[in-house]
């Protein structure tokens, strides 16, 4: 099993993914909204993270281009969202993660953040893919994380990482986030967890993403809080690296993904148990 270790260079902290370490946690805000509202997560997932012992990659997406409708809101946008981004790593210290969704966006993002993230629905794309891969080859403590498309077998995600490490790089997560059932929801596989591990790289569960149901309201996806608990328990038990969680001051507010989003005052109550759950079960994936 790989270990891989996100940050940790110009003056940040380092998140490590990989066997017998903590739990990680890549968590933040699903769209980057305004620097005052990152700026409070950040700072809040920073304390509680500190407090539980675990490590801490921020999350926040500069353009959330697969909207279900053209009229549902995308983010601040890619040059005010790498901004607000850079000041949460030079401020609080924290590596940080964003998605890209084309070629042309990968060098330029890779100068800000540590963490390249593929979007599900792109997790095939070969210059993608390779793109990333590029823009973050020897650099200390960054890396490209691929999200499992929800049509994907597990197994498929072999094939995917080997795109990133045949380009020069091998700092690679593997992110499950559900598989559609049906039509407008998901189900979580808890078999795709080992069956991604056995590729060598580290698994991540995307708790938020999983209870999503995709277009579920027509112009926007919905989605059911009350299962991020117990698939994140479950998650846990199976064995994974680390835990994505999307959390937002006021989720009702949120200008994206309204329903997934956890309760930033919540999140502490939310991961203890499950940092208590990783050390006991002595399992990650």
């Amino acid at each position: 099993m790989h270990t891989v270790t996100i940050g940790g260079a110009d003056g940040t902290q380092a998140a490590v993914f990989g066997a017998g370490m903590p739990l990680a946690l890549i968590a933040g805000t699903c769209a980057i909204e305004s620097r005052e509202t990152t700026l409070r997560t950040a700072e809040t997932l920073a304390k509680v993270c500190r407090t539980l012992g675990i490590g801490l990659v921020y999350k926040g997406s500069f353009d959330k281009a697969n909207r279900t409708s053209s009229s549902g809101a995308r983010g601040a946008g890619m040059e005010k969202g790498l901004a607000i981004l850079a000041e949460v790593r030079k401020e609080l210290g924290l590596p940080v993660l964003t998605d890209v969704h084309e070629t042309i966006q990968a060098a330029p993002v890779a100068e800000v953040v540590d963490v390249l993230q593929i979007p599900a629905f792109l997790a095939r794309q070969t210059d993608l893919l390779v793109a990333c891969a590029h823009a973050v080859k020897g650099q200390t403590g960054k890396g490209v994380n691929i999200k499992k498309g929800q049509f994907m077998a597990p197994s498929d995600m072999g094939p995917a990482a080997a795109k990133i490490t045949e380009a020069g790089t091998s700092n690679v997560l593997l992110t499950e986030r559900g598989t559609t059932f049906g039509y407008g929801d998901l189900v979580v596989d808890m078999r795709a967890l080992p069956t991604m591990a056995q590729t060598g790289f580290p698994v991540v569960f995307d708790v938020t993403h999983s209870i999503m149901q995709p277009s579920g309201h027509g112009t926007h996806s919905g989605g059911k809080r009350e299962f991020a608990a117990p698939l994140a328990r479950a998650a846990v038990a199976v064995g994974v690296a680390g835990l994505f969680v999307e959390t937002h001051p006021d989720p009702a507010r949120a200008i994206s993904d309204k329903e997934t989003q956890l309760p930033l005052a919540e999140i502490e109550s939310f991961l203890a148990p499950l940092v208590q759950l990783h050390a006991v079960a002595g399992l990650q994936g």
